[in-house]
């Protein structure tokens, strides 16, 4: 048996392949979009990929189950309460994809979203009564269990989800202690609160330690796991709907977008609409960069970020470093962000020949802000960190505006000199091109954020 997990760290997603080298035939389950590492893979095995199965409708990325269907021959399994535009086999409890030796058999188990599965992974080699693993997609987190609030906007009470999430923790507690747990997210996903950094671990471990499967009555369960879930970003929803669509593959989207624009052609485009976004480093955008772009690196969350502040209903034209328009355009593709209209040719030194379209965002060091601050007139300092992390600590007197919230909310930031910070210098250079393109023209960013701050002086928590 083959049971193989790849983790994409830029979206803490976890999808497997499992496959059966004696009969050659595989499955994966909730791929990401991009699906060549699978298909690479099994084929080195000598198995073929007969089969998809998505745990849910992800909300978090567009997966990776109609690229295999139309470069494998897959067939999609689904839970039975799915429904979809494209064809499929419903799962319901005790429904398996027989692949050889290798037995994939389905618990439904709603609550994350109502058509939720985990999937049973038996090796009838070593056991054919007890499963080897069990893939738990969104049910079942290492340290924790997925959040019920997220159909809310699609008609589905969250407190209800939780009832039906209290039920499915209690059916993948009476599983065998030694029993694998492997789940489709990790730390740094937004689809639960209080994921660990661990990728796998077991029944028994989580029965233990992870406090949803704590012994509690489901007034109690509801309670918790309603409570104090984060902000999700406006295209979770988007992004289930879309997994249940009959849409273009990646490939074929990226075929029509990755165009090379010359800088007039790019210009052309974001006078009439287009965002420009810049996906270099921080510190190379801000030293220099097209006239009202966003900046959102390809080293840090890139794809979560820019489905939190671009609008996925305007043309993208992306600005990288040359040789990395592909990556950036296949990283927006995760999350079905299929608007690009091109890449500007050459990147910023196509610019070279406007340099009146190119600006600067003037950075600050932590000391030179401390001397600001202690000044005259010192400036508007603007903390664009989560509600709790400012809670925690902060620079003193720092207004907290949330950069996911940022957006809707430009009208509560003061005309006169800023000074933006995060954690460390990537979402404080999103905030200030945002701040930026809004028409701010005296904005600052903090070289290395409050981790900079609390190295050089002491501060306020």
């Amino acid at each position: 048996m083959i049971l193989k997990q790849y983790y994409l760290g830029c979206l803490a997603h976890a999808s497997y392949l499992v496959a059966d080298e004696d009969s050659g035939q595989a499955a994966v389950v909730d791929p990401q979009r991009d699906v060549e590492q699978y298909l690479g893979d099994a084929a080195r095995a000598g198995c073929t990929i007969s089969h998809v199965l998505l745990t849910h409708f992800h909300a978090d990325f567009v997966a990776g189950h109609l690229e295999l269907r139309e470069l494998a021959g897959a067939e999609i399994h689904l839970g039975s309460r799915g429904q979809a535009e494209y064809p499929f086999t419903p799962m319901t409890d005790g429904d398996s994809v027989e692949l050889g030796q290798v037995r994939l058999e389905v618990l439904e188990t709603p609550g994350h979203s109502p058509e939720s599965i985990s999937i049973l992974v038996y090796d009838l080699e070593r056991d054919k009564k007890q499963p080897y693993a069990v893939l738990t997609g969104d049910t079942l987190f290492i340290g924790d269990v997925g959040r019920p609030d997220l159909r809310a906007s699609l008609g589905w009470d969250a407190e209800d989800l939780a009832s039906m999430l209290y039920d499915s923790i209690d059916k993948l507690a009476r599983l065998p202690d030694p029993t694998l747990v492997y789940p489709a997210h990790g730390a740094g996903s937004l689809c639960g609160k209080n994921l660990s950094t661990d990728t796998v671990s077991t029944i028994g471990v989580q029965r233990t330690y992870n406090y949803a499967m704590q012994p509690m009555s489901r007034e109690q369960f509801i309670e918790i796991v309603t409570a104090d879930q984060p902000d999700a970003p406006g295209y979770f929803t988007y992004d289930a709907v879309l997994n249940t669509r009959e849409r273009p593959t990646l490939d074929e989207e990226l075929a029509r977008e990755l165009n090379s624009l010359r800088a007039e052609q790019a210009l052309s485009l974001v006078d009439e609409g287009a965002q420009a976004l810049d996906t270099r480093e921080p510190a190379q955008f801000e030293a220099a960069h097209l006239r009202a772009s966003i900046n959102i690196g390809l080293g840090g969350s890139f794809a979560t970020w820019s489905g939190t502040v671009l609008d996925r209903d305007r043309a993208i034209v992306l600005i990288a470093e040359p040789g990395r328009e592909n990556e950036a355009a296949t990283r927006l593709g995760r999350i079905g962000f299929d608007n690009v209209a091109g890449y500007l040719e050459g990147g910023m030194q196509a610019l070279d020949r406007e340099p009146e379209l190119v600006e600067r965002t003037e950075r600050i060091t932590a000391g030179s802000l401390a001397e600001q601050l202690a000044g005259p007139e010192p400036p508007t300092v603007i903390d664009v960190r989560t509600a709790p992390e400012w809670e925690e600590a902060r620079i003193e007197g720092a207004v907290n505006l949330p950069l996911s919230k940022l957006g809707e909310r430009l009208e509560e930031v003061p005309d006169r000199p800023l000074v933006v910070y995060c954690t460390s210098g990537y979402r404080s250079a999103i905030a200030a091109s945002i701040l930026r393109r809004d028409g701010r023209a005296d904005v600052t960013d903090l070289v290395g954020g409050l981790a900079a701050w609390e190295a050089a002086a002491p501060i306020a928590g």
